[in-house]
């Protein structure tokens, strides 16, 4: 008789742990254990434990192969949350872990490789060629594409997150705490109406300061103070929620009739229009995108929106600021180009329209469409593609946790046809829908890739832009981890193209996925080891970094509600000296859609209790000491860049924290 020691770990999260019988068989290449009931005195498989066992086998199983998990029912059904098992061979042979982190359900047997990540070619064994396909064959039938809306990314088949299995969705303590922030936030949100409502009258700019307690932030409140100023205003652009809309301007539109003349007291007096045109020196927010987007109607009252033209000036003294604004896209008498020498009001107002424009494109494009929605195709493609086995789906699973339920959780209480955006913002409806078609028509592989995207739209000199500056560092350390990582497991081009798994998976991204986007540019099939490490560090930079940019900021940026509209009750102004603080009091959110804003760009963009940064990887799906070593050189990259960041904000009155490796999450979690 063979003894073997068997140690089972469960979850720690609420509700891991279970009554239930477990039982446990070895499969090996010369046989199998006797099938052996886990049972130790006192309680097994409690919630955290870690717990050894002794299973009997006639004889030596050779090599081994998988770990068969059963779990019976007892008195009542109680789920169960398996991280691992090891096993140790008699006569002190090297221990072998078996990753799982799975939840066993039910009466249910469930067979678990050993942890060396190992590609389709480098399979051999017909039990675990089979165990592969079977596994496989039963996640297509559990994780199906569905069209969600046309004309954007395709994503997973589940009308709620209650329809996910239970191996994607929230852990208990997470689900808790999502549910029980917006209900915190919200009934903030009434108490302060109700104080707002039997209080003073609300007509000025600086009413909104009545709501602005309790929930706050450092940056919340500098906004506060000095949201007026040009040079936040170019800050933002640079460094705020959306940092990826500014652009070069080489030469002035065609339909934004600036004239030298309107802007040279916005210039030092030795230079001109022109000649900062020639030097690289004016840039351009066009929000062309917003243009003719049907409007959102909120408690009977019509929405407005405009699609602004901003142009901006890198400033040797006062940094990057606006100089001109248009507020629609055809210049027209009723159409007139703000200036910073216009009344202070006027000024203003165009300045607030372009910070509306803003909320709905980084809000519904930048955070939902480039890093939500693309990540869950994803997300998808990879759960029906790559085994548990297979080296990139151990790469990707830890950057791709709690997407699906966060994404269908979006889709039913955030943008749905009753959802929160319906109620505050001025594209919730139909617009939001038909603004995100619009930006996917366009979308690019090549723009997802951050020193593609920083040339092209003429950026990478634009000084201050701490967000080009850290999404480097951070894109540079991702690759050489990616590569670093694949250079393991593929030792040529050779070894990518004949990987059938990895070529299934890539179909399903782009012929599945990516539907109906032609210019897309990203290739059906991977041909080199190069291709396939930009495309994985171009997944991972997008789960963790990108959202983090576009995320993390909202409540700073937002809470003061004039500084980032949510919705805008009166049409743009066609006058400029008609501008009054009564024009700006009607037509900014009204004390609801105010106490709305703030709550839910509280609740989205708070740090997560349960959030696992950035290189840190608390399901260890690779058990391979080389695998760890690149792990642990990446986390030392990590460490620097962080260090690099806390030195470089050192005495900065406004600090650019959001892209901090330890503030970033390892995947798209809210």
């Amino acid at each position: 008789m063979e003894v073997y020691t068997v140690t089972v770990a469960t979850g720690t999260s609420e509700y891991s742990g279970t009554n239930n019988y477990i039982y446990v068989t070895l499969v090996g290449e010369k046989g199998e254990s006797e099938r052996t009931l886990l049972d130790n005195p006192g309680l097994d498989f409690c919630r955290g434990a870690v717990d050894s066992y002794k299973v009997n086998s006639p004889s030596h199983l050779g090599s081994l192969l998988l770990v068969r998990l059963e779990k019976q029912r007892y008195w009542v059904e109680d789920n169960w949350f398996c991280r691992y098992v090891t096993v140790e061979p008699p006569g002190g042979a090297k221990a072998l872990t078996f990753p799982c982190y799975r939840w066993l359900i039910g009466d249910i047997k469930l067979e678990i490789r050993e942890g060396t990540a190992r590609t389709l070619s480098n399979e051999s064994i017909p039990r675990l060629l089979a165990h592969r396909r079977t596994e496989l064959e039963e996640r297509q039938k559990t994780y199906r594409w569905v069209t969600w809306a046309p004309g954007i990314p395709r994503s997973i088949d589940a009308k709620t997150e209650s329809d996910l299995p239970q191996d994607v969705r929230f852990d208990n303590e997470k689900r808790s705490d999502f549910e029980h922030s917006l209900q915190y936030a919200l009934l903030e949100l009434s108490l302060k109406k109700l104080a707002i409502k039997f209080g003073k009258s609300w007509d000025d700019l600086d009413d909104f300061q009545r709501i602005f307690w309790k929930l706050r932030s450092p940056i919340a409140e500098y906004c506060m103070k000095h949201w007026k100023e040009d040079s936040l205003f170019g800050y933002q652009c640079l460094n705020g929620s959306n940092p990826r809309m500014i652009q070069r301007c080489k030469n002035l539109p065609g339909n934004f009739p600036v004239t030298p003349d309107m802007v040279q007291s916005s210039l030092p007096p030795k230079t001109n229009l022109n000649k900062e045109l020639k030097a690289g020196n004016i840039f351009l927010l066009d929000y062309a995108i917003v243009d003719g987007i049907p409007t959102n109607t909120i408690r009977g009252e019509l929405q407005y929106i405009a699609a602004p033209l901003c142009l901006l000036y890198q400033h040797p003294d006062q940094g990057l600021i606006p100089i001109a604004i248009q507020l629609e896209q055809t210049p027209d008498l009723d159409t007139p180009i703000f200036l910073p020498k216009d009344a202070p009001l006027a000024w203003l107002m165009a300045k607030m329209w372009v910070r509306h424009a803003e909320f709905q494109v980084f809000q519904v494009l930048s955070h939902l469409l480039r890093t939500h929605l693309v990540i869950e195709v994803f997300c998808v493609a990879t759960l029906r593609q790559l085994p548990a086995v297979h080296p990139i789906y151990k790469l990707l699973a830890p950057h791709l946790r709690y997407t699906l339920e966060i994404n269908c959780r979006g889709r039913t209480q955030l943008i749905s046809s009753d959802g929160i955006f319906k109620r505050v913002v001025s594209t919730g409806g139909d617009g939001l829908l038909i603004l995100a078609q619009r930006e996917y028509k366009t979308l690019t592989y090549r723009s997802l890739q951050p020193c593609h995207d920083f040339n092209d739209r003429g950026v990478s000199h634009l000084p201050n832009y701490y967000y080009r500056e850290h999404t480097l560092m951070l894109w540079d350390a991702l690759h050489s981890f990616v590569s670093d990582m694949v250079g393991l497991f593929y030792q040529s081009d050779h070894d990518v193209q004949e990987d059938l798994e990895l070529q299934a998976w890539i179909r399903d991204i782009t012929q599945e996925g990516f539907t109906e986007l032609p210019n897309f540019g990203m290739p059906s099939q991977l041909s080199t080891r190069e291709e396939l490490i930009t495309l994985l560090a171009v997944i991972i930079l997008t789960a963790t970094t990108q959202h983090a940019a576009t995320n993390n900021g909202q409540f700073d940026w937002c809470a003061w509600v004039p500084n980032t509209p949510c919705t805008m009750r009166r049409p743009p102004p066609t006058d400029k000296d008609a501008v009054t603080m009564d024009m700006i009091m009607a037509t900014l959110p009204d004390i609801s859609q105010s106490c709305m804003q703030m709550a839910i760009t509280w609740h989205l963009g708070r740090p997560q209790p349960d959030a696992i940064p950035l290189g840190q990887y608390t399901e260890e799906y690779f058990t391979e000491g080389r695998a760890q070593e690149v792990i642990d050189r990446f986390r030392k990259q990590l460490k620097e860049i962080e260090d690099n960041i806390l030195s470089q904000n050192e005495g900065m009155e406004l600090q650019y924290l959001y892209l901090l490796p330890s503030r970033i999450e390892n995947s798209i979690t809210i």
